[in-house]
């Protein structure tokens, strides 16, 4: 019994000592998981990444904040001579919080919610440095510390500061009033008509002529496709950036802006098109989730020197100018001292590598007319961040139903999930996978929104084409009039009605057309692709399309194909299951006999499909890839900006990737501006 009580007290004794040591190594090693591992989330879609992210973002707060309340206090049951042997260079680790908590430039929001709370993040800052200060007063910190401890401290002070200001500067008002131009009063109005008032009132003749601005040319249809170095990638995306990040903030761009863009993309390769678009995603995601929009400013690259210095010369003056005066300390704590310097200098220089070889540095250089020392961080840039790495997951999730419906069984965990509302997460994980953004699908994309800007003629036209969602695909290729009725429903049905007309044409066997085999199965490849991310958007990302009840449509034609399939006495396999729905009489439409209470489209699809089989395969299949195509650019010019904002943090969307693109080749909504600024010239001529 008095062994236990021993060994209980030895141990709390033990802790005592210990428990603000490894809360200051944790909060060392959170920050040091988020420098090397928060900037790869826009590139990867790993739910186990994000979440380990997620915690080690809240925790390294959390643990700084409790440590620097830890240190305030004199903890019970610990002996007075060694609290105060070891409490005056423990307090020194305060300044060191301060700068955990200042975050490191890779992530300084997990999402663009937390830009938001940036009053809140500068309460803390202010709360927090006063504790700190407070704790090392408290100390009674000698002479020999207490150097360093000021330099420390301006070091945390700054780098608060930064994520502070970092966090107001990625707000959307701040970024929003940031964009917004300079306010154009015009030509003086008042004084031209004054001018005129007086030439007519002399006698003489005059009349006022509006002169519209000359609009640049458009690109023509046969402008040949150009292959453009890695540099002029780079540089191009930078300067876009500056222009199109403003659509992010709802921000609408002028015709010269989309005259431009056109006329450099019209002239790119399909890959590179896609590059110059991955590297302004990119920035954007930098924007909005680090330190980029501070750092790269003057002030922001003269802090990075300020808190280099100053955390250098701390450490200098610890350890190498009088080594003695440090021996009345604890040995444990000088150590972890050292630990804190050592990893505050290494994750400070990397900062500081990351930031050299960045596109914001060679964009700076180019604006300054740095060649020689532009032309070396593009060669660090050129192999650290190599042009054919992508910048994002190139990745795009796929979901079908048909396999939804036969594998999803009703079980007691199921049933578990669905009463605690985790249903739809365990669908996610277990039935939604990603595949390859294929080049080919990308090359698809780009030509169909290509010949579209090509075919434009005014200004009507870009809102009409924009809001196509398959029937100018249907008009193109002379089938609108018997498969129209398929795009003119709601979006989320014409998702739903193609989604299984794709699948049920896909089971059906083609065998006895075997000519142009190669082709067609890319075609497939494409069609089945685009249509199973359409219908995990409507499930799992019903957000980014546009208003309507796709999940309660989704849900009900999911019951719907369950009930149907349980007619057989064995479980169907997925062409089983096609073959069992096209062998349903589908004459008359399913509204008709069973009225519309039920949402669901399955036999609507059936029609569909079995309109669709009464073509050629490279018939049929050339429909539906164009239908999906331009059902894939109508969600991606309807999706709302900031939920684009939101997926650059999830390894991106190829959503969002096509929306840029609609916009740089000036096919959306984003432009407003159609006429030439009109000026006014008054001529004058004697009677």
């Amino acid at each position: 019994m008095d062994s236990n009580v021993f060994s209980a007290e030895r141990l709390r004794a033990v802790w005592n000592e210990w428990e603000i040591r490894m809360l200051v190594l944790t909060s060392l090693a959170l920050q040091v998981f988020l420098l090397f591992f928060a900037g790869i989330r826009k590139r990867n879609v790993s739910a186990v990444l994000s979440l380990l992210l997620w915690l080690a973002y809240l925790l390294a707060d959390s643990i700084a904040i409790f440590a620097l309340g830890y240190l305030s206090q004199t903890p019970k049951g610990v002996d007075p001579q060694f609290f105060e042997r070891t409490h005056s260079i423990q307090a020194f680790w305060a300044p060191f919080l301060l700068l955990h908590l200042g975050g490191q430039d890779t992530i300084t929001a997990f999402s663009i919610e937390d830009n938001e709370l940036w009053k809140r993040h500068l309460l803390s800052l202010l709360s927090q440095v006063a504790l700190a200060v407070y704790v090392f007063t408290k100390s009674r910190p000698g002479a020999d510390i207490l150097a360093p401890s000021v330099l420390m401290f301006l070091s945390g002070i700054v780098k608060y500061g930064e994520r502070t200001w970092a966090l107001k500067c990625a707000s959307m008002d701040h970024l929003r009033s940031s964009m917004v131009t300079t306010p154009d009063p015009g030509p003086n109005y008042a004084k031209f008509m004054e001018e005129y008032r007086f030439m007519r009132e002399a006698g003489l003749h005059a009349e006022i002529v509006i002169e519209q601005e000359r609009r640049p040319e458009v690109a023509a249809v046969d402008i040949a496709e150009e292959s453009v170095p890695y540099t002029t990638i780079v540089t191009d995306a930078s300067r876009f950036f500056v222009i199109f990040k403003r659509l992010f903030v709802n921000l609408i761009l002028s015709f010269q802006e989309r005259t431009r863009s056109q006329a450099t993309f019209l002239r790119l390769a399909p890959d590179q098109a896609y590059k110059i678009i991955e590297i302004e995603l990119s920035l954007m995601y930098d924007t909005l989730h680090s330190k980029a929009a501070v750092i790269h400013t003057w002030y922001g690259r003269l802090s990075r020197c300020m808190t280099l210095l100053s955390t250098s010369t701390a450490c200098l003056l610890f350890n190498v100018l009088d080594r003695g005066k440090y021996q009345s300390y604890d040995s444990t704590d000088v150590c972890i001292t050292n630990m804190l310097f050592a990893g505050a200098l290494c994750l400070e220089v990397y900062a500081i590598g990351m930031m050299l070889i960045s596109y914001w540095t060679y964009a700076a250089l180019q604006g300054c007319n740095c060649q020689s020392l532009g032309s070396l961080i593009f060669r660090s840039i050129k192999y650290f961040r190599p042009e054919s790495r992508a910048k994002w997951s190139n990745l795009m999730a796929q979901h079908n139903l048909f396999s939804f419906c036969i594998r999803d069984k009703p079980t007691m965990l199921t049933k578990a999930l669905s009463l605690l509302g985790l249903k739809g997460h365990w669908d996610s994980w277990l039935y939604i996978r990603h595949i390859d953004v294929s080049p080919e699908l990308k090359i698809l994309v780009f030509r169909e929104l290509k010949d579209k800007t090509v075919s434009i003629v005014d200004a009507e036209s870009y809102r009409k084409f924009s809001n196509h969602r398959g029937q100018w695909a249907l008009q193109c290729k002379g089938y609108y009039k018997e498969l129209g009725w398929s795009v003119e429903v709601e979006f989320d049905e014409s998702i739903l009605l193609w989604h299984i007309a794709t699948d049920l044409c896909f089971h059906t066997d083609d065998e006895d057309d075997d000519k142009d085999n190669a082709k067609i199965a890319q075609y497939v490849k494409i069609s089945r692709a685009i249509s199973n991310y359409m219908l995990f958007l409507l499930v799992a990302r019903p957000f980014m399309l546009t208003a309507g009840i796709g999940q309660i449509r989704f849900g009900d034609t999911c019951a719907e194909a369950r009930n149907f399939f349980e007619r057989e006495m064995t479980q169907p396999d997925e062409r089983a299951a096609a073959r069992m729905v096209l062998d349903v009489n589908a004459e008359i439409a399913p509204r008709d006999v069973k009225g519309d209470r039920s949402k669901s489209v399955l036999f609507d699809a059936c029609r569909l499909a079995k309109s669709l089989l009464e073509l050629q395969p490279h018939k049929r299949w050339r429909v539906i890839r164009v239908v999906w195509v331009e059902m894939l650019c109508y969600a991606a010019n309807k999706c709302r900006s900031n939920f684009h904002a939101k997926q650059l943090s999830s390894g991106g969307e190829l959503l969002t990737v096509v929306w840029f693109l609609m916009a740089h080749l000036g096919v959306g909504e984003q432009y407003r501006i159609e006429a030439g600024h009109a000026r006014a010239k008054l001529i004058v001529e004697k009677n």
